[in-house]
């Protein structure tokens, strides 16, 4: 199958559920299972990973999918790159529904995981070209495409030395090339940036720009809004499981009611504060989240200061602290959730 001939494939789900019923290995052992009125067996540990999701994702684009930890996300991917079994709903990469067309699926896809998982008793050089060699490429072939994918990573001048005394960053420039090896047709890049170096992330960066420029999809997640913002054609926000914005990242930001998003902390905030903060010009909505702190959604900052002083005044409060932040998705996150992208 050559790889280099495939025109750009897409990626699509459809109302994908992930119930797992056992706790990761990390977690300890299980339990065992209840004992429900009907008689039936239920799970004792059941979470919800998956609650639907439906993602189309265009060929050509760098797609990304951003939300807190605990989200989906990783799940998501696991279900694209055929790791994990979806409880319901179905997946596709390319024509290949996912789960029954597995090999077909392995060779359309590269996948750099959150966690390196690269072989410390290989060198650099032989761990790419092993991948290469897995994927059926020749000698001659796999060997100048790791070469080219070292010198392109800067790891030319640690070809021969074995990862296990590599930086964070080396590892996952060493981890993307390795999922680079086979030419996929749709690259999958899971928190390609978490725990690395401004220098690193500008570089993986300018390398996914120049593989997409090659007409390859790209998926990644990832909890970083400015990663997001500045990297990708098109974002789906992702909470609890399910999709709760979809678009580009100006379309996204556009959407937040009001744009600009000013944090209060008051004295107290009584209803009659909140009440007289939503009449100001400008204001979009209000909201009283508890200990004194209101969020202003408006079509501006700072000029809505001193009428924010004059209403704290009228109403008998102090302000504590404002804080001011320009239309962003963490912004859009906030206004769907009550939450911030980082809790």
């Amino acid at each position: 199958m050559d790889l280099k001939s495939i025109t750009p494939v897409g990626i699509r789900t459809e109302s994908l559920r992930k119930i797992y019923t056992s706790p990761p290995p990390v977690g300890g052992m299980g339990t065992g299972a209840a004992r429900s009125a009907k008689g039936k067996a239920k799970p004792a540990y059941e979470v919800v990973a998956l609650d639907g999701l439906t993602l189309d994702v265009r060929p050509g684009e760098i797609f990304g999918l951003l939300g807190p930890n605990g989200a989906g996300k990783s799940t998501t991917v696991g279900i694209l790159t055929t790791r994990v079994k979806p409880t319901s709903g179905s997946a596709w990469i390319g024509e290949f529904n996912v789960w029954e067309r597995r090999v077909d699926v392995k060779r359309l896809i590269g996948v750099v995981p959150q966690r390196p998982n690269l072989d410390f008793n290989l060198t650099a050089r032989e761990i790419l070209t092993f991948h290469g060699a897995y994927f059926g490429l020749g000698s001659a072939e796999r060997n100048q495409r790791a070469d080219a994918l070292l010198e392109r990573f800067k790891l030319t001048d640690r070809a021969h030395h074995m990862p296990i005394g590599f930086s964070g960053g080396m590892m996952q420039r060493l981890s993307i090339a390795r999922a680079m090896m086979h030419d996929p047709a749709v690259l999958f890049l899971d928190e390609p940036s978490a725990g690395l170096d401004p220098q690193t992330r500008l570089l993986l960066a300018e390398m996914v720009r120049d593989y997409n420029a090659r007409g390859k999809t790209i998926l990644l997640t990832t909890h970083n809004m400015e990663e997001a913002d500045s990297l990708c054609h098109r974002v789906a926000i992702v909470d609890h499981g399910n999709v709760i914005a979809v678009g580009t990242p100006q379309e996204l930001k556009r959407s937040v009611p009001g744009g600009f998003l000013v944090r209060l902390h008051f004295s107290s905030a009584p209803p009659a504060l909140v009440d007289g903060l939503r009449t100001l010009p400008g204001v979009t909505e209000a909201r009283e989240s508890g200990d004194g702190q209101v969020d202003l959604y408006a079509d501006r900052g700072g000029v809505l200061i001193p009428a924010i002083v004059s209403a704290a005044t009228a109403a008998g409060a102090i302000i504590h602290d404002v804080h001011i932040s320009e239309p962003s998705l963490e912004n859009l996150f906030l206004h769907h959730t009550g939450r911030s992208l980082r809790e």
